[in-house]
């Protein structure tokens, strides 16, 4: 009786060892190509956001393309980019992001060297509702901010919504909060990067 007790239980435990260790291997072998696609990933939103266009959607492509273009620094503990023409500074890229309607939006916005314009914007990652808030990662959205004069941001209002004074941006119809939280949280951002880049905080 114990041996007949003990067979299925040794089975299991051979058969589950086999599948984990299975697991682990594919894990293993797999990790280094995860690890290159989320490096791909934020390539492209870099590339995006200083509208720089790769000649093709090939990693290889995306990759000689921001190594050629990009270089990268440290700004208060954070990583930011760089593009840089005859070693003078032409655009910064840095994270933007805070709390949308239904979580954390995170993404890059790049602006010139001189502060004076928002170069692009683009998000990685937010759990905003599909065809409302969710359109935050839409063309339409997020080319209205291509080229947008900075000049005029009056105590950190760098991006108001129309009809208001000074609008220079539409919100997203429906999706009145999410539009809110992405003005708020873009203006704080870039309010904060130009401070920490002149000195001021």
């Amino acid at each position: 009786m114990k041996k007949s007790f003990g067979y299925p239980i040794i089975f299991m435990v051979v058969i589950t060892a086999f599948f984990t260790s299975i697991l682990a291997f594919l894990n293993y072998k797999t990790i280094d190509v995860i690890a290159y696609n989320q490096e791909t990933d934020l390539r492209r939103t870099i590339l995006y956001v200083f509208d720089i266009e790769p000649p093709s959607d090939d990693p290889k492509a995306i990759e000689d393309t921001f190594n050629q273009y990009v270089e990268e620094e440290e700004l208060d503990g954070q990583t930011i980019y760089v593009v840089k023409e005859d070693g003078e500074t032409k655009a910064y890229a840095f994270p933007i992001g805070g709390t949308g309607l239904w979580g954390t939006v995170e993404g890059y916005a790049a602006i010139s060297s001189d502060y004076s314009k928002l170069l692009g914007l683009d998000f990685i990652s937010h759990s905003e509702t599909p065809g409302l808030g969710g359109r935050i990662s839409e063309e339409p959205f997020k080319q209205q901010f291509r080229g947008l004069d900075l000049t005029g941001g009056k105590d950190g209002e760098y991006i108001v919504y129309r009809p208001a004074p000074n609008g220079n941006v539409d919100a997203i119809a429906g999706a009145t909060l999410t539009s809110e939280s992405v003005s708020r949280f873009l203006n704080k951002d870039i309010d904060n990067f130009i401070k920490l880049k002149k000195g001021e905080k």
